[in-house]
């Protein structure tokens, strides 16, 4: 039974979809990296990053848990939201089939970096090569379902996103006082072999049909309130941490230049996370948040320890804290960092900004 609707399903599909000009409704997004962008996918694995027990989701329209390691929707979500589609399926939900095949899928995976050792003790995550290989198996079922070319077509008009580099600071370098990592690398040579992974994790998604994609830097790492916890005396970002990023976001945008002059295609677009985030972090009241220092929900000094649980501290407005739990930004800082993707100057989106993007790939 279950083979013969399959078959059916797929005849249907080709006849429906075949001969669709491809415009704005045909448009796929896909969305791979960490938990800034991770919906759902780690609530099918056997791991402790996680998001799927209350009060995660409080705002969400379901207002139950979804495996976002939010309040409500996440950056994913908002760019779907402005692009006129539903936001992608995990790809490990088995509802990701048939026609929800093409508008792509997510990925993600809470707590992975762009190197394999890099949040080790979360066991079971998605890493960011068997991500790539995901997204090389989703093409398959799309292909099967559509065509090849048809497929092909649909990945090479696709917006991708990617967010990739925090946990390889925070859940691996300055994990432990001396991981590691840092008994091996010096942070300025850690960085310069961060970006050098990063470009071939890169380099290979192009390779798989990667034609557009969003790349976030690194935030703020050393003013999220687990970093505050952890290291501030008085509320002041840790000197440390904001050095990493200041190190390692200009050789990111470097790598991703160098990467667009090879492939002689502006594929590659640097979002620049650092100055996104510390809009309102270093200025919470214009934005109309309270606090940017204390979590809406965690425990401890500044709410900084742990992850959110149902026998966190939890505040009562979401919307004006600018942080939610120990390491992720409210729904409404995502709204802000969202905004400036959208349509953000060259400070922020280089060398383009999302709607430029759109604009372009609708010209006929």
């Amino acid at each position: 039974m279950d083979g013969l609707f399959s078959l059916a399903t797929m005849v249907l599909m080709v006849t429906a979809f075949v001969s669709v000009p491809l415009g704005a409704e045909a448009r796929a997004f896909f969305v791979f990296g960490d938990s800034l962008v991770d919906n759902g996918n780690n609530d099918y694995l056997v791991t402790t990053a996680r998001a799927d027990s209350p009060p995660y989701g409080i705002d969400f329209p379901t207002h139950r848990p979804t495996g976002r390691f939010s309040n409500g929707y996440n950056i994913p979500d908002l760019i779907s939201e402005h692009m006129g589609m539903e936001s992608p399926l995990p790809y490990l939900n088995p509802l990701l089939k048939g026609e929800t095949l093409l508008s792509g899928a997510n990925f993600a995976s809470a707590g992975i970096g762009i190197l394999n050792d890099t949040g080790i003790q979360f066991l079971n995550i998605i890493r960011i090569w068997k991500q790539i290989e995901y997204f090389e198996q989703y093409q398959i079922r799309l292909a099967s379902i559509i065509g090849r070319d048809r497929a092909r077509q649909i990945v090479s008009n696709a917006i991708s996103l990617i967010s990739l580099g925090g946990n390889d600071f925070v859940n691996n370098y300055y994990l432990l006082p001396f991981s590691a990592r840092s008994r091996q690398y010096a942070l300025p040579d850690y960085v310069r072999y961060l970006v050098s992974e990063y470009r071939n994790i890169l380099s290979t998604m192009y390779d798989v049909g990667v034609r557009r994609m969003l790349v976030m830097g690194t935030g703020p790492m050393g003013c999220v309130p687990s970093e505050l916890a952890q290291r501030s005396r008085a509320g002041e970002c840790s000197a440390e941490l904001q050095r990493a990023s200041d190190l390692y976001n200009p050789q990111l945008n470097t790598m991703l230049n160098q990467l667009n002059e090879e492939k002689g295609s502006q594929v590659f677009v640097a979002a620049n996370s650092m100055k996104m985030h510390m809009d309102y972090i270093s200025n919470p009241q214009a934005y109309g948040f309270i606090t940017s220092k204390v979590a809406c929900c965690g425990q401890g000094p500044y709410n900084g320890i742990g992850l959110c649980t149902p026998m966190s501290n939890l505040c009562s407005n979401r919307d004006i804290y600018a942080f939610w739990d120990a390491f992720h930004p409210s729904e409404r800082a995502n709204r802000i960092i969202v905004k400036q993707i959208i349509g953000g100057t060259s400070n922020y989106m280089n060398p383009m900004n999302l709607s430029t993007i759109l604009a372009i790939s609708s010209e006929p």
